[in-house]
């Protein structure tokens, strides 16, 4: 029997081994090669915290500056929070509200929106603002300053292990560090080759002078109530054990003297859920010295490669590029190219997402769960205008979807929130969410009208739901959650709705195209308007969802047949004389049309309205659209860019998703692969990594598309584990530009839709059962 007869035979797991012993059998260089390509890897310290490598396990996070002398490990845990719940709305918004809408429908757009900011908006906060901040930093200092070399800083995303290494006077050093979900704990081992080489001290403490370090034998406690007692309350707690020489305690370090192997434990804990942090960190840290070092790195990393293994990508056939990761970046910043830099990229991306988002944990922030000082940029929050969720766009798409609860978790707690701000601003039901929360979840419209006042927030996070639900088929969650979560949403728009006199539409406002500004008329400049286009395609496609979602649960009859009377009604999105889609409900100029928010192309992604099977006009304006937009400058923030790339695989423009992912690297792109706005802001990686995905496999339009947006660069390659609408994973093989072979395997048995080339087939796939399936289907 021929061989490849044999593999299509084979399970998906079966097909996996195989390749493993295929690459034992011709020789471990390949091996090398691999693991090489997936590492970021470079040949000197950090000397900036935006070279440090980051490390992760959903809630402790550590940036690991590799320093031979002086080594600085500075840490995060995901709620080191200042402030505490405070009502921030304002009570007397919705006596107001008919007289700004009075005013938008007059065209007195600059009256409206001065009204609208004094009578509106909610309360700022004074004395500053809540901030995420850093949990402090561990120093190792080995207290010289004696030359090395053959130095190598490395993370290992196979393993999402950290490691240093580095020679010096003859003596190899070494450094190996993970931060482990299932012990709740970072752990560090550092080895020498030669006995009773390791001497240096050790030392926790935090910016700001406020902690409380206490240091007992072989142990460090550092504790504080945060925001000078207006915040959490947390405990780090570090337990050093060795082989050979001793550890003694001095009033703030401990001191390690002539050592074999150092093994440091740090676990962290706050009192944000209501626990006792103290004793938290000390059941962790108890339970861990129950287990040796390698139990724990091998729970780690059995743990977290169950989740990154799913997805396998090779998008280029030249050979791994040997340079350090900042020379191989810095040789595309210059024009060049870097092999396997894309794939390197998109498996960083999913690497982030699972160290920042776990069960369990708090969703990633502006910053994943990274970021130094006391006020990190935007206080590393939670921004709903697209930031936290371009965080979950690869989630389910790059099969890890364990990932977005988190997400889920948050969402739900904002509803006690966001009811009374609906209420209380505009004295609607449901559930409303502005651009900014927090881990106090608030739900006000605050700051400037051109930003705070978009009431879309809570409607966009509720698509995430259905989007999780499409991709998984799980009929629980759509009961339990999704349906739920939908209908606040929904519930609220129902009361919000209103009539605009001069069209008859139904539609939204006072509210704003995040966070752009158009001209009036008479050449003034405003953001508030009646009817903005994002917010009428979130409606669309809202109420369309929480329909076919009642439909599917045959409940709620009565509110089904209210959504669909006003959906049928809603504004529709329209095309202006330029020839682009509108952003306002009127035909404006903008302030900035080079502006980073795309915001009126929603429903062409992560929306599904816009596309070129149902609305051909609409398609071609929003190519037109985006080249407007980078023709003045567009895509000049990292997120900004990697939703270009999304835009452009939606598009089937292979040539233009890679020209802008490339421009996301030359442009956007940190020494250690953190994206940057500027500065620091994590979701373009993770957009970064779901255009990646969008290139390849498509499942939004009604059927399962292959390789949509390949560009000539990756004429061939392969990917295993993607994930399409359905509950399906795939896995595609390409060669010469064309499809080779794709392999489905269905969650559950049912028709499909297969699309390849501008040829749809329907296929029945079985529940488990792998199908393969080659170009001549479609021919």
């Amino acid at each position: 029997m021929h061989p490849n007869t044999v593999e299509k035979m084979m399970s998906r797991a079966s097909r996996r081994f195989l390749m493993v012993l295929i690459i034992l059998f011709y020789g471990s260089s390949n091996i090398n090669a691999q693991s090489q390509d997936l590492r970021l890897w470079y040949d000197e310290p950090a000397q900036q915290w935006t070279e440090a490598l980051p490390i992760g396990n959903g809630s402790l996070g550590t940036m690991i500056f590799g320093g031979v002398h002086h080594e600085r490990i500075q840490l995060n845990e995901e709620s080191v929070w200042t402030g505490h719940p405070i009502e921030r709305g304002n009570p007397e918004a919705k006596t107001y509200l008919d007289s700004v809408r009075t005013l938008l429908f007059s065209g007195e757009y600059v009256a409206a929106e001065k009204m609208a900011q004094e009578k509106l908006m909610g309360k700022r906060l004074e004395g500053g603002t809540h901030t995420y901040q850093t949990l402090g930093n561990l120093y190792l200092d080995f207290g010289d300053s004696t030359a090395f070399k053959h130095y190598r800083r490395a993370i290992d995303l196979n393993k999402s292990v950290a490691k240093v290494e580095y020679q010096k006077e003859g003596i190899t050093y070494k450094r190996e560090l993970f931060s482990s979900n299932p012990d709740q704990l970072m752990a560090i081992k550092i080895t020498a080759d030669q006995q009773e080489a390791l001497s240096f001290r050790i030392k926790l403490n935090r910016p700001g002078a406020g902690e409380k370090v206490t240091v007992d034998g072989n142990k460090i406690i550092m504790q504080e109530h945060v925001g000078g007692g207006e915040g959490v309350r947390y405990t780090a707690r570090l337990k050093v054990t060795r082989k050979g020489g001793a550890v003694t305690a001095t009033d703030s370090t401990l001191k390690v003297t002539k050592s074999d192997e150092v093994i440091i434990l740090l676990t962290a804990a706050t009192d944000y859920k209501g626990g006792d942090p103290d004793a938290i960190t000390q059941n962790r840290m108890e339970e861990a010295s129950s287990c040796s070092y390698n139990e724990l790195k091998k729970r780690h990393v059995k743990d977290y490669q169950q989740l990154f293994n799913r997805v396998t990508l090779d998008v280029t056939p030249d050979p791994v590029d040997e340079l350090a990761t900042d020379r191989r970046l810095h040789r595309v910043k210059e024009g060049g190219v870097a092999p396997h830099l894309s794939e390197l990229y998109f498996q960083y991306g999913r690497y982030l997402l699972i160290s920042s988002s776990r069960p369990g944990s708090l969703p990633a922030n502006l910053q994943g769960i990274w970021a130094q000082g006391m006020a990190p940029p935007w206080n590393a929050d939670y921004h709903t205008n697209i930031n936290l969720q371009m965080n979950y766009w690869p989630a389910d798409v790059t099969n890890l979807s364990e990932t977005t609860l988190p997400l889920f978790d948050f969402v739900e707690n904002l509803n006690k929130r966001g009811a009374r701000t609906a209420e209380e601003t505009y004295g609607s039901r449901g559930m409303v969410v502005h651009h900014t929360t927090d881990v106090w979840h608030f739900t006000d419209p605050i700051g400037q009208t051109y930003w705070g006042l978009w009431p879309m927030g809570g409607a966009w996070l509720a698509m995430h739901f259905w989007d999780h639900y499409q991709f998984t088929e799980d009929e629980n969650f759509l009961k339990e959650r999704a349906y739920p979560q939908m209908k606040k949403a929904a519930t609220f728009f129902v009361d919000y709705l209103v009539e605009d006199p001069e069209t008859g539409h139904w539609v939204t406002g006072p509210s704003m195209s995040p966070e752009n500004q158009y001209i009036t008329a008479d050449g003034q400049k405003a953001s508030i308007t009646m009817g903005p286009t994002m917010d009428m395609e979130i409606l669309h496609e809202l109420f369309a969802a929480t329909i076919e979602a009642s439909k599917k649960l045959d409940q709620d009859g009565a509110f089904r047949d209210t959504l669909v009377t006003l959906k049928e009604n809603l504004a529709p999105v329209r095309i202006g004389k330029n020839g682009t889609i509108m952003e306002w409900n009127e035909d404006f100029e903008e302030v900035d049309p080079g502006h980073r928010h795309i915001s009126h192309l929603y429903s062409l992604y992560p929306g599904d309205a816009i596309n070129a099977r149902e609305t051909p006009a609409l398609f071609e304006a929003a190519g037109e659209t985006i080249d407007r937009r980078l023709r003045h400058g567009g895509g000049h923030t990292g997120w900004s860019r990697a939703w270009i790339i999304n835009f452009f695989a939606r598009l089937h423009d292979g040539e233009r998703a890679h020209e802008n992912l490339l421009a996301l690297f030359r442009k956007s792109t940190l020494p250690n692969l953190f994206d940057t706005h500027p500065p620091f802001q994590i979701d373009g990686n993770f957009g970064g990594t779901a255009g990646i995905a969008e290139m390849l496999l498509q499942s939004h339009a009604g059927y399962i598309e292959f390789l949509p947006a390949l560009p000539k660069a990756w004429s061939a390659g392969n990917m295993q584990g993607l994930r399409a609408r359905g509950g399906i994973t795939v896995d595609i093989t390409w060669k010469n530009s064309v499809l080779q072979e794709a392999v489905l395997t269905a969650d559950q048995e049912g028709l499909y839709n297969l699309h390849y080339q501008g040829k749809t087939v329907e296929i029945k796939l079985q529940s488990g059962s792998p199908t393969t399936v080659t170009k001549q289907l479609f021919d």
